[in-house]
């Protein structure tokens, strides 16, 4: 738990923007309460930014970040917290959220290349985070049976690749049957992990 106020990032992962899901309600709550207990908050909504998927290796290596990014990778850098909340589909992260990491993610930016160390150096340590996943199976299938390894691939390959430590989860499973009052329990959890900057 954090006593001081903190830098918090909450990149919202869904990608459909044009009704409202549970995704969006556990943002809003992370965030009032982040806001509530005096932390800073700033928040990317991946479904409202428009930018190309990466085509191949040579543009994330020596290509030019989209310039509807600049203000994402701003954030990141800004952030000592970042929190990511994404919807489980197919197993994964949304294909949009992938392509959003991918985007920002790149050599310079979240780490250095090294000839002598084969994972280059990592650029953003010194920033916790907290993966929050909504899904539709039981969140101890998806964690035992499954063993989540989505959410590990991202905590060692891609947060942990840059020096995002220590990441925490938050899985949210059943969501069709949790009705008002389910969502609203949960809302209520992440307005308490905001308020912890945790």
């Amino acid at each position: 738990m954090t006593t001081s106020p903190s830098r918090i990032l909450i990149v919202d992962g869904h990608p459909d923007v044009s009704s409202r899901h549970l995704v969006h309600a556990l943002v809003d709550a992370y965030a009032e309460g982040a806001l509530a207990a005096g932390h800073e908050v700033r928040r990317v909504d991946v479904g409202a930014l428009d930018f190309p998927l990466l085509r191949s290796a040579a543009d994330w290596e020596h290509g030019t970040l989209p310039d509807t990014l600049k203000a994402a990778q701003d954030d990141i850098a800004w952030s000592q917290h970042i929190v990511l909340c994404f919807p489980l589909w197919m197993g994964d992260m949304p294909a949009l959220l992938k392509g959003f990491l991918e985007q920002v993610a790149r050599p310079g930016f979240a780490f250095h290349r090294d000839e002598k160390n084969p994972f280059g150096k990592k650029a953003l340590g010194g920033r916790s985070a907290r993966i929050v996943v909504t899904m539709g199976m039981p969140a101890l299938l998806y964690r035992w049976y499954f063993r989540a390894h989505s959410i590990k691939s991202l905590e060692r390959n891609i947060l942990g690749f840059v020096g995002i430590a220590p990441v925490h989860e938050t899985l949210i499973g059943l969501v069709d049957g949790l009705g008002e009052k389910g969502v609203a329990q949960w809302c209520a959890k992440l307005g308490k992990l905001g308020r912890q900057a945790a």
